[in-house]
C-alpha cells in the first residue's frame, strides 16, 4: 500500500501499479462495486491513513463528472458513478458499446460506497476540517443523488428500481436467468450506510439541518433488509433463487462488512448473515477469500477466518504466485489488501459502536501468544495489544482526541477518559495498569 498509494499519486487499481502488459487485465481500471475500495481497506485499520488520499482525488475529480451523469442519464441531482472508473473518470454506466450485461452494465451505487471510505477517514482520524472541507459535500453530492433515485414500491417503501446485485443473476419466476430486480438488497445497505453517515456529518458540522430532515425522513421509509425462508439474508428483496450459490461477490453482506449495519445489535440479522456465508461456502479466489476473512472477523469466528488467510495465500491459481502477488487468475492486487485489513479485524475493532474498543474479537487458535502495535480504531486511537496462551495479557492505548472510550474483551466492557494525547494501559482483567 506503500508504494502503490502516495499523496499525490493516482490509488492503486486493480493491479496496484505492478503491470507488464500494453492492455493489462480489464485495461488496470477501477472496478468499483469491490475492488478499489478493497484495495484500500487497510489504509486506516494499519495506521496508513495518508495512502487514502489519491482515492480521495479519485472520488472530487469522479464527482465532477458524475454530476452530469446524474443530469443527463437519471435527471437526477448530484453525482452518481457506476461499476467502473478509469484515469479519465469515466462515471456513465459501461456496456461495451451496448453488449453489455445488465449485471454489471447497471449499477449507479459505487458513489455511496466511495463515501463510506471518506467518513471512515473522519471517524478514525476525527480530521473536522477534512469532513467540512473535503467529505461532507461529496457526500451529501452522493446523497442528493440516491434521495432523487428512490421511488416508492406502492407500499410506502422507498427502493431502488431498476437494481442489480453487482455482477450476480436470480431465477426468476419463469425460469429465466435475470439480473434486474427492484431494491437488490447492496443497495438498500449503501444508501442506509450513506444517509447515516451524512446525518452524522451535519451534526458534527451544525449544517444543513432541512437537508437533515430530508435524509431522516428517506431512511425511516427505507425498506428493511429481508430473511428469507431458509433463514438467510436475501440478495434481492424477493427471494429469488441464485443460478450460482457459490458466487464470488458477497454483496449482500456488505452491511456486516466493511459496513456496520449488521453487528451484535441486530442479532437476527446477524444469524442471517451468518447462515448467508455459510451457503456462499468458502470456494473463492484472491479478493472474495480475502473479502470472507473480515466477515468472519466480524462474526467473531476466529478459527474459521484463519482457514480463508490460508485459503487466499496458497500457492498457486486463485491464491498466490511465488512471489505473493494475488494469483485471482489473473493476476490483481485487491486480495493483497484485504488480507492484512481481514488480520486487523480480527485482533480489534471499533464499528459497533462509538468509543468503542473491542480487543482480540475473533482471535484464533493458531495464534496462541503474539503481540501487535499501532493499530487504529474509530474515535482517534491507537492501540497496543499482547496476548499469551489465547488470552489477552495486556493493551496500551494512545488517545489523539481525548474522547472517551469503552474497552471491551469478550464479554467484560470497561469505560476509559482519556486525554488528547494520554496513554492507557489496561491488564488482562481491563483494570487500569498505574504508573510505578
Amino acid at each position: 500500500m506503500i508504494a502503490s498509494a502516495r499523496p499525490g499519486g493516482q490509488p492503486p487499481n486493480l493491479q496496484g501499479l505492478w503491470n507488464d502488459e500494453v492492455r493489462a487485465p480489464w485495461s488496470s481500471n477501477y472496478t468499483v462495486n469491490i475492488n478499489t475500495e478493497m484495495n484500500h481497506w487497510p489504509a486506516e485499520s494499519t495506521n496508513l491513513a495518508e495512502c487514502h488520499e489519491p482515492l480521495f482525488g479519485l472520488i472530487r475529480e469522479l464527482a465532477v463528472n458524475g454530476a452530469r451523469t446524474a443530469k443527463v442519464n437519471y435527471g437526477c441531482g448530484g453525482w452518481v458513478s457506476h461499476h467502473n472508473v478509469d484515469l479519465w473518470r469515466q462515471s456513465a454506466p459501461v456496456g461495451d458499446y451496448g453488449h453489455g450485461d445488465a449485471s454489471w452494465a447497471l449499477w449507479p451505487m459505487s458513489g455511496p460506497w466511495l463515501c463510506q471510505h471518506l467518513w471512515e477517514h473522519y471517524a478514525f482520524g476525527g480530521d473536522e476540517a477534512f469532513l467540512r472541507e473535503s467529505a461532507y459535500p461529496l457526500m451529501k453530492g452522493a446523497a442528493e443523488f440516491c434521495l432523487d433515485f428512490l421511488v416508492d414500491d406502492g407500499d410506502g417503501r422507498l427502493v431502488t428500481s431498476p437494481s442489480t446485485s453487482p455482477e450476480n443473476w436470480f431465477l426468476a419466476p419463469d425460469g429465466r436467468r435475470s439480473a434486474v430486480s427492484a431494491a437488490a438488497t447492496m443497495d438498500l445497505m449503501l444508501i442506509h450506510d450513506l444517509f447515516t453517515h451524512c446525518i452524522a456529518a451535519t451534526k458534527v458540522l451544525g449544517v444543513d439541518a432541512p437537508f437533515r430532515e430530508r435524509l431522516e425522513t428517506a431512511l425511516a421509509k427505507l425498506l428493511p433488509l429481508q430473511i428469507g425462508p431458509d433463514g438467510r439474508l436475501q440478495e434481492w428483496s424477493k427471494p429469488f433463487a441464485e443460478t450460482e450459490p457459490h458466487h464470488r461477490h458477497l454483496s449482500h453482506l456488505w452491511g456486516l462488512y466493511p459496513g456496520n449495519q449488521i453487528t451484535r445489535a441486530t442479532p437476527d440479522l446477524l444469524e442471517a448473515a451468518r447462515k448467508s456465508l455459510i451457503a456462499r461456502s468458502d470456494e473463492g479466489t484472491g479478493w472474495s477469500t480475502g473479502w470472507k476473512i473480515s466477515l468472519w472477523a466480524r462474526l467473531g469466528d476466529g478459527d474459521h477466518a484463519f482457514a480463508l488467510i490460508e485459503r487466499t495465500l496458497r500457492l498457486g491459481p486463485g491464491g498466490v504466485y511465488a512471489n505473493l502477488f494475488g494469483s485471482h487468475p489473473p493476476f490483481q492486487m485487491d486480495g493483497n489488501f484485504a488480507f492484512p485489513a481481514g488480520v486487523a479485524e480480527m485482533l480489534l475493532q471499533s464499528h459497533e459502536a462509538d468509543g468503542e474498543i473491542h480487543l482480540l474479537p475473533a482471535l484464533p487458535t493458531a495464534w496462541p501468544t503474539g503481540s501487535v502495535a499501532g493499530l487504529r480504531a474509530r474515535g482517534g486511537f491507537d492501540v497496543d495489544l499482547a496476548w499469551k496462551d489465547g488470552r489477552l495479557s495486556s493493551t496500551t492505548i494512545r488517545s489523539r482526541l481525548g474522547r472517551k472510550a469503552t474497552v471491551r474483551y469478550g464479554e467484560k466492557a470497561v469505560e476509559v477518559e482519556t486525554k488528547p494525547g494520554g496513554e492507557t494501559t489496561m491488564n488482562q482483567d481491563l483494570s487500569v495498569r498505574s504508573d510505578p
